[in-house]
This record gives structure tokens, sequence and C-alpha cells, in this order.
């Protein structure tokens, strides 16, 4: 069952993280490249489209992956114009390999982790210290991204911790290498509990939520955007902007994102 699930978990993954392959020639095109968080696809992908139909730009190109993976495919020399980031730590990283231009770095959205089932589940669970997941589970696995990297899996990891239950759990997680593919898991029915973005959730109608990990569990969940270091594309900073305005607020507040949108340089 466990080699199972993490061969699905893989294979998932590689099909939620849509980030193509790119080669030198592309890098020198006009096209806007945008890597964002697997966990801003439904929000992104919407605000994008409106952006298109208010200025007339074209569709910018967009890669969605676990935040680790497209800070280390940034640091490797994939030619993205715009990062956004599910948590601090990945931004910080590509602040620090000077991936980033500093001066336009925004702490933009925030979230929460919540705890799923498959739609038709009957478990119920109160997330309090000694909450327990380990028995509800039985022989089966708990869905999360990867707990040392995938910024989801970490902030859950953070929470399991904080509840106690970690060493309970930590031989039952099936890691997935997105927030998205963990978020399949449970979709599919592969492990009957997984642990995501709210946002996550809110956008799989074959999922519910059993319960919403306290704030004081895990650390703040902060979505910082950059423009990278090397961007040539007058676009990317236009459609920072565009993030952050009015307009794109609502788009992000539907998808249950709550919008911060302020200046920050470091964590």
């Amino acid at each position: 069952m466990i080699k199972r699930l993490t061969l699905l978990g893989m294979s998932l993954a590689l099909a939620v993280s849509l980030a193509p392959a790119f080669d030198a020639a592309q890098a020198q095109t006009k096209e806007l490249v945008i890597f964002a968080a697997a966990s801003m696809k439904n929000a992104l992908d919407e605000a994008t489209a409106n952006w298109i139909k208010e200025t007339g730009k074209p569709a910018p190109k967009i890669s969605y992956a676990a935040s680790n993976t497209l800070a280390k495919q940034i640091e490797n020399g994939a030619p993205a114009d715009l990062f956004v980031s599910a948590d601090l730590d990945w931004m910080d990283y590509a602040a620090s390999k000077n991936l980033i231009r500093p001066e336009s770095r925004v702490s933009l959205l925030s979230n929460r982790i919540v705890l799923i089932a498959g739609k038709d589940s009957t478990a119920k669970l109160d997330l309090k210290p000694g909450a327990g997941i380990a028995d509800a589970l039985g022989s089966s696995r708990l869905a999360m991204g990867n707990v040392d990297s995938v910024p989801a899996g970490k902030y859950g990891k953070a929470a399991l911790e904080k509840l106690g239950s970690w060493e309970k759990l930590k031989d039952k997680v099936a890691q997935a290498e997105s927030v998205r593919a963990a978020l399949l898991l449970v979709s599919r029915g592969e492990a009957p509990l997984g642990i995501v973005y709210a946002t996550d959730a809110a956008a799989d109608p074959q999922v519910k939520v059993i319960a919403t990990f306290p704030e004081n569990t895990h650390p703040p969940i902060v979505y910082p955007v950059a423009v990278t270091k090397d961007s040539a594309n007058p676009d990317a900073q236009a459609f920072l902007t565009y993030l952050r305005s009015a307009g794109a607020k609502p788009v992000f507040e539907k998808q249950g994102f709550t919008v911060l949108n302020k200046p920050a340089t470091s964590s």
C-alpha cells in the first residue's frame, strides 16, 4: 500500500506540477514567464485571464509546482520573470542566491491549512492537543506535501508537532511532491485524509474540510512574490502591480486567500 501511494504521489506530482522544461531559445522570447506555487493555480489562472482582457497583453506562460522545485529551477537557470512562493523560506532562499530583485518583493497573500477527507467521508476530528488523527487513519495513510521541502507539508508537520500528534503519524504519511498532488490522493480515494491549504480544498468538489488547523500551531502562511533578477520583460513588474491592485483582490478572496499586499524583504 505504501509503495502504491508513493508511486501514485510521484506520478500525480509530475502531472500537477505543470513545470515544463525551458531552453535557452525560450529565454530570448518576450513571453512573460511566471513560476508559481501549485496552490495558486485556480486564483492565478483567473487573475491572469482578467489581466489579459484588461490590457490586451499576450498570455503569460505559467508553471505551477512546489515552491522548492521552482526556486531550484530558477537557481539552475530557468528563465522565469516572476516567482510566487507559498512560503517565506523559499523566497528567502531565492534572495540569498541573488535570484530576485529585493525591492520588488511583496508579501501578497495568506492562507490556512486544513484537514480534508473524501466528500462522502463521515470522519470527524477536533484539532486540539492529542487529536486522534492516527486512530482515524487506522492502517491507511495521511496525504501531505513533502514535510522537509514543500511549504504545505512543512506547515502541516509543524502543526502536528504542536498538537503532539507527529510521532504517531510520521510513519503513516504519504508524502507528495506538491500540495496539489496530496490533494489528488484524497480526491481519488487513495488516502482517506490529507493536509492541504484551504484554497486547495475549495477547488476540488471531491473533498471536504473536516477541520481547520489553529493558526497558532504553525508559522504564518505567507505567499511572497518578486521579479527575478535576470528578467528583462517589462511586463513582469506590470503584472506584479496588477496582482496588488484592487481589481485582483476579489479573485484571490473568492478562492479563499487573505490579501496581505505589503512590501517585505525578509521573513
